[in-house]
């Protein structure tokens, strides 16, 4: 089939297509000199066809041990994998109208989409196919994965430019269904949210229908980005704020009750979050004023190094 012929960029995806080149110079430095082939290494060194089973050996990696086998023939042994040649990644951005709320200079939302175009660039660097699905309130918009420095530059611009969803908008779905056969065996699946708390005594789980499945099929990661006030409330005299889907304001006071309501919001968040993604070295949180460059390279390095920090 011919190649299809190169679109430009469309004109309100101008302004995000020259962040992202300002970008690419310090995602190239982090994979050349800080990442090194760790990087090359964290999206394709899980992402194999299973070969054989051999003898294990030290030094392997303990993950690959064959517990069955072993237990049967009284000696370890590992599982052996061929390495694919080329690796998919896809993002899922749940794009929820929570994400709108900052308290500082930056919403979840900015920095969420950051973080996804990083990830983006990052996989145009490891010359990796790239493609994403875009839920919002008004519909699901689905990006088949393409390769090449160009094609993934304007395809990450064309998400950074979509319009946010309104306050007080439906909450998105995601099509988990097709996104079961969107993308070859052992891809990368990155779902970036807001993964709001489930409440204890509702019974309620956050795993979406079909996410084991997905779990068989994909590497599956999450990533999210914390306001300050989602980690902690602010503290001192009180204050006025603007509940943008109430449409009204409400007085934070910091009292014992307000910070305790908090607390348990954030402890049901963590449960619903860990649920999903029960291997911490799958899941990343970042703050809206962390660099969010800099917090790949640690989530990268702990993959590569799951026995450290």
């Amino acid at each position: 089939m011919p190649a299809a012929p190169a679109v430009p960029p469309a004109p309100a995806a101008a302004a995000p297509l020259a962040a992202l080149r300002r970008l690419e110079w310090r995602v190239r430095h982090a994979v050349e000199a800080m990442l090194s082939g760790e990087y090359r290494s964290v999206f394709r060194g899980r992402g194999m066809e299973f070969d054989q089973v051999v003898k294990y050996e030290f030094g392997d990696d303990v993950r690959d041990i064959d517990w069955n086998v072993t237990a049967r023939l009284g000696e370890p042994y590992r599982k052996k994998f061929v390495e694919e040649r080329e690796v998919t990644v896809l993002l899922v951005l749940e794009d929820a109208p929570s994400l709108g709320f900052g308290s500082g200079a930056q919403s979840r939302r900015e920095a969420l989409l950051e973080l996804a175009g990083l990830v983006m660039l990052l996989g145009a660097v490891n010359r990796d196919r790239v493609g994403f699905v875009h839920a919002a309130p008004g519909g699901n918009d689905v990006r088949e994965p393409v390769r090449g420095r160009g094609r993934i530059l304007q395809l990450a611009a064309s998400l950074l430019a979509r319009p946010a969803p309104a306050p007080d908008a439906p909450a998105p779905v995601p099509p988990w269904r097709f996104l079961a056969r969107a993308a070859p065996k052992h891809s990368i699946l990155i779902w970036l949210g807001d993964f709001p708390p489930v409440a204890r005594s509702s019974g309620d789980d956050p795993r979406p229908e079909g996410w084991s499945v997905l779990q068989r099929r994909y590497q599956t990661m999450g990533f999210r980005v914390d306001d300050p006030w989602d980690r902690q409330l602010p503290k001192g005299e009180p204050f006025a704020a603007y509940d943008a889907v109430a449409g009204r304001l409400v007085t934070i006071d910091g009292s014992a009750a307000e910070q305790a309501a908090h607390a348990a919001w954030v402890a049901a968040r963590e449960r619903a979050w860990q649920t999903l993604f029960p291997d911490p070295l799958t899941r990343l949180a970042v703050g809206t004023g962390e660099n969010r460059l800099d917090a790949l390279v640690r989530f990268f390095h702990a993959r590569m190094n799951p026995g450290r920090g």
